[in-house]
């Protein structure tokens, strides 16, 4: 038995040196992108000196384990990424206030900014998408998809580190949202619970092709929708009723609802078309 067990080891370690060419401490991301929400959203008023502190603190936490991860990359190569990203923090924090004020106008039961960003998973799960999207940007890899995965685990919400979201953006509800990789979603877009922009069909040969939908501006989804299909288009300003399924694309200003099969109407000859508010 200890002969076998040897060998497995053996085995083991054969394996780990030919794949695991990168040195990956999970831990250490989730907590850096935890600092950074605390910096940029404390619960408390932090002092300029204070700030400035733990952002040089953050991003030397930063480049500390893109050197462990980034092994084809110097040291002048990390350094020059992180300094891209915190110049885009600013504009990213921006525009994070801007989702929060569009879930604080959209949603009644919502009291203050302050209650949005402390404890909605919806605006969790932005944030740290919007985070994740920036650094995929910088051709950084694992790091993005680690970090939309533990807003995952956190929120219920799974958004892929590449897909394109416009802003505001609206999640209200938020458990059981996924968005795919390849997803396009304009301005002023409202998701609830339970949606799906997916792809019709799951191959590796459509690895570079887009398979996920274009949800253009003003468009609110309802609860437990699925739309799937890179050619699929939202046009602006529809409106998709809760457990539709829609595979085809919609013209602007359309309202989908479930029945025996999908119906489309125009949006504008409908009389009370809030029947679907949560």
């Amino acid at each position: 038995m200890i002969q076998k067990n040897n060998s497995f080891f053996e085995t083991l370690n054969k394996i780990q040196s030919e794949n695991w060419v990168r040195s990956i401490n999970s831990s250490k991301i989730i907590n850096w992108i935890d600092d950074l929400f605390l910096i940029l959203f404390p619960e408390k008023t932090l002092n300029s000196e204070t700030i400035e502190n733990l952002w040089n603190i953050n991003k030397s936490n930063l480049i500390a384990f893109l050197l462990d991860i980034e092994k084809d990359k110097s040291k002048i190569q990390i350094t020059e990424i992180a300094d891209q990203l915190y110049n885009l923090i600013p504009e990213l924090y921006y525009n994070l206030q801007k989702d929060a004020k569009a879930l604080l106008d959209t949603d009644p039961a919502a009291n203050c900014i302050q209650e949005i960003i402390n404890s909605y998973p919806g605006f969790t799960a932005i944030a740290i998408y919007r985070i994740a999207n920036a650094i995929s940007k910088l051709h950084v890899v694992m790091v993005p998809r680690i970090l939309t995965e533990y807003a995952h685990s956190k929120t219920g919400i799974d958004i892929h580190p590449k897909a394109t979201i416009g802003v505001p953006f609206v999640i209200d509800h938020g458990t059981g949202i996924v968005i795919g990789e390849t997803t396009i979603i304009g301005k002023n877009v409202c998701i609830y619970q339970g949606v799906t922009l997916g792809a019709m069909q799951v191959e590796k040969s459509m690895e570079e092709k887009k398979r996920h939908p274009t949800v253009e501006d003003n468009v609110v989804i309802y609860a437990n929708a699925t739309i799937l299909g890179g050619s699929t288009i939202i046009g602006n300003h529809s409106i998709i009723g809760g457990n539709t399924f829609v595979t085809k694309s919609v013209n602007p200003y359309s309202f989908v609802m479930q029945a025996s099969k999908n119906t489309v109407l125009n949006q504008i000859e409908i009389n009370n078309i809030n029947s679907f508010n949560i």
